[in-house]
């Protein structure tokens, strides 16, 4: 093993040591001082884990440094089972990095939340690790051809899948918490990890010391990119208005008051105006919160849903910031009016006692056809 291995692999060991533990810690600071936030549903407790999966691939690093080192000092880096551990540490670290990612509010919308397609790349992870393992042994010495090695063909495509993903999901982050700089900075990293991974198949892409450079920056600047995404967590997290101090009245077709404290709103009216679906799909969050029973509260937002479509909820949303026309600091985000309770369904976040609906508005809207369920729900 050279110096610059050696240097490599302890750097790599302790910095990703250090920042798994910090991770970590800051995890279950959040979780305790956000409990209530992070587990409002009485029904489905929800707690955000993209951190502490994020923790997790870190620790992954760990045990994959200290494979690294123990395989050279040791002179079993050539054999089988070295190589059978590197794929099993590369399964566990794409697993977590996906997991983290499916907590991740501003991820590609195919795997947020989304469970069937996760276990779909999961299972993908795994197969693509053992197609990988399979050529390395089969190809023997014909592996590497014109210096590129062909077993690691298919791991390199998948992490390349896997960092455009996190690239996606981290700028969508920072973008939208205002922090656009860290967005880029943190495309600029993931695509430096990615490029880090390259000389791995193709052999003559770069010497041992620019290798090992590349590697060490790039995950000693994800980690801090990591770090940054704990602390937006914690600021939006303490920025989140409380279910108990919000308010909401409607006070004719289209007209609605509204109060959230956290923002600097209070008792402002809203008119929809000629936004009668936007209106009418606040309504119906609103009656069911009120009056329905606890199982009844939410609605379903897909395809076959009651509200075919998530955009509808943006569109709530985006209507409120433009009429009351907040600023930036002042301005709500999906989460802040509706609680995500699970499999496609959505439910308002006020509590009953702040919901507040004109009687005759009220028995207008459940007596119209369309709206029959909602008069057994008054009622």
């Amino acid at each position: 093993m050279t110096e610059v291995a050696r240097f490599y692999i302890l750097s790599h060991i302790f910095v990703s040591f250090i920042g798994a533990t910090l991770l970590i810690a800051i995890w279950y600071n959040i979780r305790k001082r956000f409990k209530q936030i992070l587990e409002e549903n009485d029904n489905q407790k929800r707690v955000d884990k993209g951190l502490l999966y994020l923790s997790f691939a870190m620790f992954i690093w760990v045990l994959s440094g200290c494979w690294a080192y123990a395989g050279n000092a040791f002179s079993f880096a050539e054999t089988q089972a070295y190589q059978l551990g590197v794929y099993l540490f590369s399964i566990v670290n794409n697993m977590f990095l996906l997991l983290a990612l499916f907590y991740f509010y501003y991820a590609p919308k195919f795997i947020y939340n989304n469970k069937k397609n996760i276990n779909v790349i999961l299972v993908l992870i795994v197969i693509t690790s053992i197609v990988t393992y399979i050529l390395s042994k089969t190809l023997g010495n014909n592996n590497v051809i014109n210096a590129i090695k062909i077993s690691g063909i298919p791991d390199l495509v998948l992490s390349g899948f896997l960092c455009y993903l996190m690239a996606i999901s981290f700028y969508r982050t920072f973008a939208y918490r205002g922090l656009k700089i860290v967005g880029f900075i943190s495309g600029m990293v993931i695509a430096l990890m990615f490029t880090s991974q390259l000389p791995e198949v193709f052999m003559s892409f770069t010497d041992d010391f620019t290798h090992n450079f590349i590697k060490i920056i790039a995950k000693t600047s994800l980690i801090a990119i990591f770090l940054v995404l704990a602390t937006t967590w914690v600021i939006r997290l303490a920025n989140m208005p409380k279910p108990n101090e919000m308010s909401i009245s409607f006070l004719d077709w289209s007209l609605v008051k509204i109060s959230i404290p956290t923002k600097e709103v209070f008792d402002q009216t809203i008119d929809f105006g000629s936004k009668t679906t936007q209106y009418k799909n606040l309504l119906k969050f609103a009656i069911r919160r009120k009056y329905a029973d606890s199982d009844q509260q939410s609605i379903s937002v897909n395809l076959g849903g009651e509200i075919k479509n998530q955009t509808y909820l943006s569109r709530i949303i985006d209507n409120i910031n433009d009429i009351l026309q907040l600023e930036t600091s002042q301005q709500l985000e999906r989460r802040d009016l509706f609680t995500f309770i699970g499999e496609g369904r959505y439910r308002l976040r006020m509590i009953p006692e702040n919901i507040n609906i004109d009687t005759t508005l009220l028995k207008e809207f459940s007596e119209s056809p369309e709206n029959k369920d909602y008069k057994s729900i008054c009622n």
